[in-house]
């Protein structure tokens, strides 16, 4: 966000409000250096030894990820490698969370007034006896402290801080990951595939605080956008963010398995990393619903991981190592579903249904059209291109 022209001074910055001290900011860098570590050059370090070392000695080439996860499990590198691994994920929230206690008043004081004024013309609508879910209450998803939901104090917008602070220094070392990517490479990619989409109503599910919502109002003029989560500090803080820089966004605390919403209320339904945080159950519940909320002719666009059916047995085994080690217990279960039979079975047209990787803008400028899965040269997820599921109701 510190790119954008401030265009709205009535409500505080509130991605301004905390201040690290000199210390903290070399320990955040740290932190975002080690976590690139591992999670890229000891990840290859670690794939180099199995092909080097390990697997010349099996007794057969391993036909899954199981296989190899079998293999690798008491070797010195995959526990080295998963003890640097998990130490850095957690580390990054960690060195976060002492300038937002600092700070916790006023944090709580902006987010109060963007909710009274609304000068940018959102809204605010929280349910103080929502429930939240088990799946997420149960464990503190990605190793961050007090999860997405946690409230200590009235009007807590704590969470949200140290899940967007924490974000920031996750990715800061990592030049494939930025502020709103994934919402930049999917509005692209539909204008350019899907021209006579112009929604005017959307809504982004599990949107946490707004990362990737907030360049879709950019990208897609005049629409109204609407953004559901199920935890309250992350809508406060999100929709502060949204009314400093007048994005008039419209933020509710809802489960997506079922939703307030009408029948056929929006033309563009999306998603950015969060169908494998929830279990294989809920997801198809939620698919359901976004076929009752899609209007005809609209658009349902999912970010998500590659299912595994699409990758090979070393990216399947990279990738599930969150299953166990990351406190994302559905991660496998979902990426082991088709996404085209999960959608099929949610009421949606096969023939309108896609599973593709989408270039980054970053890594493809000049390119808007998806790869195909044998395209030669064709990124893998998060390296270059995203992973997107969807489909198009028919009109």
């Amino acid at each position: 966000m510190q790119d954008r022209a401030i265009t709205n001074s009535a409500v505080a910055d509130i991605e301004a409000v905390t201040h690290a001290t000199h210390d903290e900011v070399a320990r955040q860098r740290f932190c975002s250096v080690l976590r690139r570590h591992a999670i890229q050059d000891f990840a290859n370090a670690l794939e180099s030894d199995y092909r080097g070392r390990v697997a010349p000695n099996l007794p057969a080439a391993p036909a899954s990820w199981r296989e190899i996860d079998r293999a690798m499990e008491n070797e010195a590198s995959y526990r080295f490698y998963s003890t640097l691994r998990y130490n850095a994920q957690e580390m990054c929230f960690l060195s976060v969370q002492p300038e937002v206690e600092r700070a916790l008043p006023e944090l709580v004081a902006v987010a109060r007034a963007a909710a009274e004024r609304n000068p940018a013309g959102g809204s605010l609508t929280l349910d103080p006896a929502f429930e939240v879910p088990a799946y997420v209450t149960t464990l503190d998803v990605h190793l961050t402290p007090g999860c997405f939901h946690s409230e200590f104090t009235a009007d807590d917008v704590a969470q949200g801080a140290v899940v967007n602070l924490g974000a920031r220094v996750f990715t800061a070392q990592q030049s494939h990951r930025s502020w709103g990517g994934v919402a930049r490479v999917v509005s692209r990619w539909i204008k350019a595939t899907y021209p006579d989409v112009r929604p005017l109503r959307m809504l982004d599910i599990g949107t946490t605080s707004g990362k990737n919502l907030l360049p879709y109002v950019e990208a897609f003029e005049g629409v109204e956008a609407h953004g559901i989560d199920v935890g309250a500090p992350l809508l406060r803080y999100g929709h502060a963010v949204a009314e400093h820089h007048g994005l008039p966004v419209h933020f509710s605390q809802q489960n997506a398995e079922q939703t307030n919403f009408p029948d056929g209320h929006f033309d563009l339904i999306v998603s950015s990393f969060f169908f494998h945080e929830i279990p294989v159950w809920a997801t198809k519940k939620v698919l359901a619903e976004c076929q009752r909320l899609l209007k005809p002719g609209g658009l349902m666009v999912h970010q998500e991981l590659p299912a595994h059916h699409l990758v090979d047995a070393w990216e399947n085994y990279f990738w599930n190592w969150d299953t166990r080690n990351n406190n994302e217990p559905a991660y496998t279960a979902f990426r082991n579903q088709d996404p085209i039979e999960l959608m099929a079975n949610a009421g949606f047209d096969r023939a309108a249904s896609f599973a593709h990787i989408l270039p980054d803008i970053n890594a493809y400028p000049d390119r808007a059209a998806a790869f195909a899965w044998d395209e030669p040269g064709r990124p893998r997820h998060g390296k270059g291109g995203w992973y997107v599921f969807g489909s198009r109701k028919p009109a």
